[in-house]
């Protein structure tokens, strides 16, 4: 008994060790970030950025409905008229104000699927981090003028 007992843990550990020596030879799948690029799947939900026509105008049109979608409130946006001369957006109205709290964001989509313009969308820069507070409130001039994210897009 005690010698079957002895010859199945032999076994078991060979095999275990046969997994061990097959994932040697194996490439590892640690990328060098930032020197290279992250894979990134299409759907991922990173950083926020506000959009603009390809003639440079804002989409936002200060509708105020990505703030009324976040569940969390995170959102913060205050509208004005659009000046006829000077116009924002092609609306009546712009946001003079949009802020996005990113220490409260759940990151989940709402605001994207809300916006009537396709004007906030969730990008793919995922590196967030700073010691400060205050740089996770995101201003209009942030989102306005996002970083390029070192990303490759890989498939489904």
């Amino acid at each position: 008994m005690a010698l079957n007992n002895f010859i199945r843990g032999a076994v078991e550990i060979g095999k275990s060790m046969g997994v061990t020596l097959k994932q040697f030879a194996t490439k590892p799948v640690t990328t060098q970030y930032p020197e290279e690029p992250v894979p990134l799947y299409p759907r991922f939900r990173g950083k926020h950025e506000l959009r603009r026509y390809e003639n440079g105008m804002e989409r936002c049109i200060g509708c105020m409905l990505c703030e009324a979608a976040c569940p969390t409130g995170a959102i913060y946006v205050e509208a004005e008229q659009n000046d006829p001369n000077n116009p924002h957006s092609p609306g009546e109205r712009y946001a003079s104000v949009y802020e996005l709290n990113l220490l409260r964001c759940l990151f989940c989509g709402d605001c994207e699927e809300a916006c009537p313009t396709e004007a906030i969308v969730l990008g793919h820069e995922f590196a967030m981090a700073s010691y400060n507070r205050r740089d996770f409130v995101l201003t209009k001039d942030v989102l306005l003028n996002p970083t390029e994210a070192n990303v490759v897009i890989r498939p489904d």
